[in-house]
């Protein structure tokens, strides 16, 4: 048997990773939103590449999850408004087909655009500065292949992450909890959150990396023990 270091991840193993991460920081991410709303591997090439690979990705995921994450930021904002203007959609499901019928399948993918930077924004923020953060306090010699290691390297991918897509979170919160006709366009929505500064468009920053940076963290230790206690080794050639 070989060093559990060695073993390679498979597949699925993000994924599950991803969805152990986010059972635990869940309710923080409820937090964060009402908190928007309030007030109204080595060397630059491998890098590179693997930044290309993390954008292309986020950006699959973040245009085909935003009916999902509309309805989501609108459920967890419902909470706070009045009786008469609460939306009480029973679960997810009920609120997609609600949604579509109520204001058309094209308010599905409201808010599709900075959702979609955002994701990209969010997956080269935890997936490449996490493997190069990794690689580099390896290099160092002060540091092992081992939970210490994960942890700090999520840690710094979590702020990195946070504070490039915080901005753009903001954005999107608004967008998809807006009423129809609230915002002409993405260009009001920024020019709106403006007037308060620039402060504005990192409002809730302290709650979104209470959510985000442990659901990073949470993410890649699962990850990487999924890789070294499941994982393959890379065959050899004879």
């Amino acid at each position: 048997m070989g060093d559990g270091s060695q073993r390679i991840a498979r597949w699925y193993f993000g994924g599950l990773a991803s969805c152990g991460a986010a059972c635990i920081t869940h309710p923080l991410d409820t937090l964060k939103v009402m908190k928007q709303r309030m007030g109204n591997s080595g060397g630059d090439v491998p890098f590179y590449k693997r930044v290309a690979i993390a954008a292309a990705a986020g950006a699959c995921g973040g245009f085909v999850g935003t009916p999902g994450d509309m309805v989501n930021v609108r459920m967890q904002n419902d909470v706070k408004l009045p009786l008469e203007q609460r939306r009480n959609y029973k679960h997810a499901i009920d609120g997609l087909m609600r949604v579509s019928r109520e204001e058309g399948v094209k308010q599905l993918f409201r808010g599709a655009s900075s959702a979609t930077v955002r994701a990209v924004l969010m997956t080269v923020g935890q997936l490449s500065f996490y493997d190069q953060i990794k690689a580099t306090l390896l290099s160092s010699g002060y540091f092992h292949d081992n939970l210490v290691c994960h942890f700090a390297s999520s840690l710094c991918a979590g702020a990195i992450a946070t504070t490039m897509t915080q901005p753009l979170d903001v954005i999107k919160t608004r967008a998809m909890n807006a009423a129809p006709g609230e915002y002409r366009n993405l260009w009001h929505i920024i020019t709106y959150t403006a007037k308060t500064g620039p402060l504005g468009f990192f409002k809730g920053y302290v709650p979104a990396f209470v959510r985000l940076g442990p659901h990073t963290i949470f993410t890649f230790i699962f990850f990487e023990q999924l890789r070294k206690n499941f994982g393959f080794f890379k065959p050899t050639n004879q």
